[in-house]
């Protein structure tokens, strides 16, 4: 059976005294080597609350800066009869598992609120979501990328590769220096804009949406004239009749599907440089 290389990192910090309370905590660092530095490597980071950003660098190894969020100090001004209430607010958890170049990034309370800042190197398999309370930034980073958010915005700056985006409250916003010319991708958001600025070059074929919103874009775009499609379902007690009501264009005469979608909010496909 083939011995699989596994490598464990832990931050754990626990800050107790009354200076800690109502402050954010002092910023701590993990390092994590791959075991094939060099190669394509898979990175996962999910966070139930608080941010993600990551920045691509020239280095082996990556970086983890974790910051906490901190509380409320009232909580220890409470008391009750006659005693006060003491809390430690600023303990929290991260754990880091390396295996074969697969990195996986996990907290261990999901209400503690944790800032987390990435430097990886290039050529990365990246899938990193949030839910409450943070953005999601992506900076300078060559790769697959998939990227999730809930209730915040997505930013993606300087990618070179494939993106799928999505988040429900919040704006998605990508600017590509290149993209990677078969890999079909897809932007949506419910409430905010989608504004995707790909190189002058690119090639695909769009599939555009804005439900209560419009569609911008300064590419030429050979829009599919040919009639929506109109599906009916007559069966008994069920009569339906749909409309597709998506929009569909080329632009540089066509390649791999591009899907931007969205229900409040404008959606922007941008020409930026060759």
């Amino acid at each position: 059976m083939k011995n699989m290389k596994i490598k464990w990192l832990v931050l754990t910090c626990l800050l107790i005294g009354s200076t800690s309370y109502g402050q954010s905590g002092s910023t701590e660092q993990l390092t994590v080597p791959l075991s094939s530095p060099g190669k394509q490597y898979s990175l996962k980071v999910h966070l139930v609350t608080g941010s993600i950003k990551v920045v691509g660098y020239d280095g082996k190894d990556i970086i983890i800066n974790v910051t906490p969020r901190g509380g409320d100090d009232e909580g220890s001004k409470t008391s009750e009869n006659g005693m006060k209430r003491i809390s430690a607010s600023g303990g929290y958890e991260v754990t880091a598992k390396e295996a074969d170049n697969t990195v996986t990034v996990n907290t261990g309370n999901p209400n503690k609120a944790l800032d987390l800042e990435l430097k990886i190197p290039q050529d990365v398999k990246l899938k990193i979501g949030t839910v409450n309370d943070g953005d999601v930034n992506v900076e300078n980073v060559k790769g697959e990328l998939e990227v999730n958010n809930v209730n915040d915005k997505i930013t993606l700056t300087n990618i070179s590769g494939s993106v799928v985006a999505n988040t429900v409250n919040g704006d998605v916003d990508v600017t590509f220096k290149m993209i990677d010319p078969k890999a079909p991708m897809a932007f949506s958001t419910l409430n905010g804009d989608v504004n995707v600025t790909l190189p002058a070059d690119t090639k695909a074929n769009l599939k555009l949406k804005s439900d209560n919103g419009d569609v911008f874009s300064d590419f030429d775009i050979d829009i599919d004239k040919t009639p929506s499609k109109i599906d009916k379902t007559n069966e008994p007690g069920m009569y339906k009749i749909k409309k597709d009501d998506w929009v569909y264009g080329k632009i540089n005469g066509g390649g791999p599907e591009m899907m931007m979608k969205n229900m409040q909010g404008n959606i922007y496909v941008k020409k930026g440089a060759k």
